[in-house]
């Protein structure tokens, strides 16, 4: 086990030592638990195999217009830097590092890793993966052009800290997306009731109402290290045939990107 990722160890050393951090050591067991069912498209994240079809979509569109570059091309992202935070088993990173991407993909779950990395192998394009903290790459000066906060809001300990931090690893001109659950009594009964507990879609406990975050949270903590909102989009499921599509309402799933 790496001494940067969550182990009882650690838990006892923070218990003796409080430090703050961004990690919750109940999320780390709950992913830890469903780490080999990643790959699985039709196991627990097959949610998040249906939305990766459609935000890379979004990310690519916006990349391409952001740094200039051709949407059609082959590898459209080809050398941009970019660092996947909460990559769990590299769904998005490898999609990235498809696109031409220089990826770096962390989790805080060293299982998550190791099935990230053994995927990974079998592909014809490289990601570098580390179990490691966002706020230890922040402290190492790292700096990217694309950091990607995808469906990680909302699991970890301390938002603010959290966010300090990934903002820090936003290069100046960079860019830096966002998808998460909004906070209100529709998101509780569609995104945890309903896909919780009625459809089954996610295991129950995925969310945890009091860790949602509404927007207007976000643009506070972006602002707050001069970053700039420039588009916010809702992600909407058919609940019918499970299709995902972008559209305009933000009141259950959303996504943002903000430059620097």
């Amino acid at each position: 086990m790496r001494p940067d990722c969550q182990d009882n160890k650690e838990d006892k050393s923070m218990a003796q030592n409080p430090e703050k951090t961004t990690v919750d050591p109940a999320e780390v067991e709950k992913f830890n638990a469903l780490a080999a069912l990643w790959w699985d498209a039709k196991g627990p994240f097959w949610p998040l195999h249906r939305l990766n079809i459609l935000r890379i979509d979004y990310i690519k569109s916006k990349l391409c217009h952001h740094y200039g570059r051709d949407v059609a091309a082959i590898a459209p992202l080809s050398g941009l830097k970019v660092l996947d935070i909460g990559c769990g088993g590299g769904i998005l990173s490898e999609s990235m590092a498809a696109l031409g991407a220089e990826v770096k993909g962390i989790d805080v779950v060293e299982r998550n890793i190791e099935i990230a990395r053994a995927h990974c192998d079998s592909q014809p394009f490289e990601v570098e993966y580390q179990c490691i903290r966002a706020e230890d790459i922040e402290q190492s000066g790292e700096q990217y052009d694309v950091v990607l906060n995808m469906e990680v809001v909302e699991h970890v300990a301390d938002l603010s800290l959290f966010m300090r931090s990934a903002n820090q690893l936003v290069r100046e001109g960079g860019v830096h997306f966002i998808a998460t659950i909004n906070r209100n009594p529709l998101a509780w009964i569609v995104a945890i009731i309903g896909a919780e507990y009625i459809l089954r879609w996610l295991p129950k406990g995925t969310h945890q109402y009091s860790k949602l975050v509404k927007p207007e949270e976000l643009h506070s903590l972006l602002a707050a290290d001069q970053l700039e909102i420039r588009d916010e989009v809702g992600v909407q499921v058919n609940p019918f045939n499970k299709q995902m599509a972008i559209v305009p309402f933000t009141g259950v799933n959303y996504m943002l990107y903000a430059t620097k």
